[in-house]
Order: structure tokens, then sequence, then C-alpha cells
């Protein structure tokens, strides 16, 4: 049986098929931990992160390190989010956009403000540094979301 573009038989029957976009944006926003994709020093980077989606642009914050060295050479980045209910039902999206850092003040109290309330569990990442010393100061971030895509199976 020929199944026309956005469907596709695969191998034992399964059908995955490509997500319209309104089916990507929100798979993406009621995602609450996607992977981060960057370039570091010429080589993919991926971590998870805690995130919130607002304005098409994709909030998170993180302390400096690694990830934020990476996105301040390489902005061109992408966040990957998922549902999975088994091996052969699962619904995946990926977000491109390009890493800004958030750094007047009152932007950045406001999105850490709806970050920590999407998340009341979260830790903000300053409590990890010793009471002693002087913690860095966290780096609030957007991703400008330019592109969506996604494919769902089962």
């Amino acid at each position: 049986m020929v199944h026309p573009l956005p469907y596709a038989i695969r191998e034992g029957g399964v059908v995955s098929r490509v997500l319209s976009e309104d089916e990507v944006l929100a798979l993406i926003s009621a995602g609450k931990i996607g992977r981060l994709g960057c370039v570091d020093n010429g080589e993919p980077y991926v971590v998870p992160i805690n995130y919130a989606v607002e304005n098409g642009s994709i909030y998170s914050h993180s302390l400096p390190g690694r990830k934020i060295d990476a996105m301040r050479v390489h902005p061109r980045v992408c966040l990957q989010v998922d549902q999975i209910a088994d091996d052969f039902h699962w619904r995946s999206a990926i977000a491109f956009g390009d890493f800004e850092e958030i750094r007047v003040p009152s932007d950045r109290r406001s999105i850490l403000s709806k970050l920590l309330n999407r998340f009341p569990l979260l830790t903000p990442v300053e409590s990890v540094i010793a009471r002693d010393a002087s913690p860095p100061d966290s780096v609030v971030f957007r991703i400008r979301i330019n592109r969506i895509t996604g494919v769902a199976e089962g």
C-alpha cells in the first residue's frame, strides 16, 4: 500500500508522520525538559535543560560553563523535545533558533520568576555555590525560534 507524504509505513506496519506546525508548537510548549544542542569546539554538544516557551522564544538559565561558552561562540542552537509512550508510540519536535543573553535586570527577574513558577521544586542554580564563595551570575537566555520540525510514530 502506498501512503502519500507526510506518512510512511515502516517495517512491521508502524506508521510515522510529519507533525503539523501547531502540533510541534504544542509539543514544545507542553514540555518541561528538552535537550539543548549546540556546537562546542567543532563538536556537537547536547545537554538537558528546563525551559519555558513564550512569544516565539524558549527561555532558560544556567551558571556560566561549557554550554554558555559554546552558545556565545556559535549562537545557532536547537532544542529537541519528545513525548514517549513506548518504543512504537512517540512524538519528537525540534526548534531551531539563535541564542541571546537577557541582560536587562528587570527582564532577567521576570524570566527567572516565570521559570521558578513553572518549576516550583527547581532550586536556583546559584544555591549550589558554597555560602562563603561569591557565586557567579546566572546567565538568563532565550532561543529565538525561527524554524521547527517534528515527527510522530504510532
